[in-house]
């Protein structure tokens, strides 16, 4: 049993453009390797198309860790909702700015408002999919 969760994300072909925008959104350093960047395997060649998607990246923050990768070649995607990220924030101001950030051009299914358990809470899938919670911990 592991002390450690991190969350991994797995993308169709646009899995950089998504570490960009959460990290542009959330902060933090990324790093990404491309398929190109790994050793040359005749077991499993990469065709020249494919080189440019991501083979494996992290997004890092305050000791936080998220894992992304494009889907492997010749290997099914399937889009899911079976996973959401819940983050919280001391501030109202702060809770709105990140829901403005990662909502953009996404779906919004509850607009940030008051909650019996929070004082700012709203839900959302952005862009790529990606279902989040946000929350203000400020009484």
């Amino acid at each position: 049993m592991s002390d450690w969760l991190i969350p991994y994300l797995v993308f169709n072909g646009n899995c950089e453009e998504a570490v960009n925008f959460y990290q542009a959104s959330l902060g933090g350093e990324s790093q990404i390797l491309h398929f190109s960047d790994a050793p040359p395997n005749p077991a499993f060649p990469v065709p020249d198309h494919l080189k440019n998607l991501v083979l494996h990246a992290e997004l890092r923050k305050d000791g936080h860790v998220i894992r992304f990768s494009d889907t492997f070649p010749n290997t099914p995607y399937n889009a899911g909702n079976n996973i959401s990220f819940s983050l919280e924030f001391e501030t109202k101001e702060a809770t709105k700015a990140m829901f403005e950030a990662l909502s953009t051009d996404g779906q919004v299914e509850m607009e940030l408002q008051e909650t019996f358990f929070s004082p700012l809470y709203g839900k959302f899938t952005d862009k790529f999919g990606v279902m989040w919670q946000v929350s203000c911990k400020a009484k």
